[in-house]
């Protein structure tokens, strides 16, 4: 279809929160802290890329893992990863105290923290990230533990990938879109109403079909009360192909600026495989550009990696469940990364 498909990271982001929340999300005076095994993972610079780096994700374990192994060549180049800021997703079970954790961490290194929120009922029509809320009012319980765990400190949010491609396409059945219409309003009224959090609702990617066939969709979502949208998440259109894309939907949805996920669009997409296979685990991608808020154009906010490069679209090509670390796919990456 035209979704991204498998997007989600839930399989493994509960464990990845828990094992943070246990170390006490403390990050040194430094802003820097040793990932697992001694790896050590600084900030990047404030003034370029103010987002989170998680000294303790699983491309910082890995790199570790590698150095213990004396496998340097290995190490040096997940580091390409492991250094960056990454989305983190949160998972259905302890949003409240998920939020907190990372956001407190994020504050203490004094950045800002990047949290991917994908807990819509119905969610992913049944494939890999198949899941999501109950109901409404779960989802809605679920988004009021996130604000409370976010509270005033800084914080942007990618605000549920594919939840309205799966509207437009077809995918998702007519007796759930108008709630799930309410669900995105809700969500985003609430999250912009915290003092220092900016909202950027899902909006596809250049490769899916055309802005006339989501702006509507966008706007009865509210994407006018967000402080934008975001495309090609968990996806590989190149920056430039996301940019025109974004640049023709915004034109239609009040000037919205938008955030690019560049984590691995280097390459550009996949198509020598089937169509509908092309966006899962597609070989010969690379790392696109390193998160940053210097972009090409006013419009855009931001480069982020909203997907966790190395982790898993799903099942297909090897690869293990959605969300899953996958080691010699990360290499794989920053191998042909510049």
């Amino acid at each position: 279809m035209y979704g991204k498909r498998g997007t989600g990271a839930l399989a493994a982001v509960a464990l990845a929160g828990a094992a943070l929340l246990l170390a006490g999300c403390s990050a040194p005076e430094d802003n820097s802290k040793k990932g697992g095994g001694g790896a050590d993972i600084a900030q990047r610079p404030k003034g370029s890329d103010p987002f989170w780096v998680n000294p303790e994700g699983n491309a910082a374990e890995q790199l570790a893992t590698y150095a213990r192994a004396g496998r340097k060549d290995d190490a040096e180049q997940i580091r390409k990863i492991a250094e960056q800021p990454t989305g983190e997703w949160i998972g259905p079970e302890n949003p409240e105290a998920e939020a907190r954790g990372y956001t407190e961490a994020a504050e203490k290194a004094d950045r800002t923290a990047l949290l991917v929120l994908y807990n819509i009922p119905h969610r992913d029509c049944g494939q890999f990230s198949q899941g999501g809320a109950a109901d409404g009012d779960a989802y809605r319980a679920w988004i009021d533990g996130v604000t409370k765990g976010i509270g005033d400190r800084n914080t942007t949010v990618v605000l549920e990938p594919d939840a309205l491609l799966h509207i437009v396409d077809g995918c998702t059945p007519d007796e759930f879109h108008e709630e799930r219409y309410d669900l995105l309003k809700g969500a985003i009224a609430k999250l912009g109403a915290l003092k220092n959090t900016k909202v950027y609702l899902d909006a596809g990617n250049a490769g899916w079909g055309h802005p006339d066939q989501i702006f509507q969709p966008l706007q009865r979502a509210g994407v006018d009360r967000a402080d934008g949208f975001a495309v090609n998440v968990s996806n590989f259109y190149t920056t430039r192909d996301s940019i025109a894309y974004g640049k023709q939907l915004s034109a239609k949805v009040g000037d919205k600026h938008f955030v690019i996920d560049t984590s691995r669009n280097g390459n550009g997409p996949y198509t020598a495989g089937k169509a509908d296979e092309n966006w899962c685990n597609p070989p010969g991608r690379a790392l696109g550009e390193t998160p940053s808020t210097k972009t090409a154009d006013p419009l855009v906010d931001a480069y982020v990696w909203v997907k966790r490069p190395g982790e898993s679209d799903g099942t297909c090509k090897g690869g293990p469940k959605a969300g899953e670390w996958w080691s010699d796919y990360a290499l794989k990456l920053a191998r042909a990364s510049k």
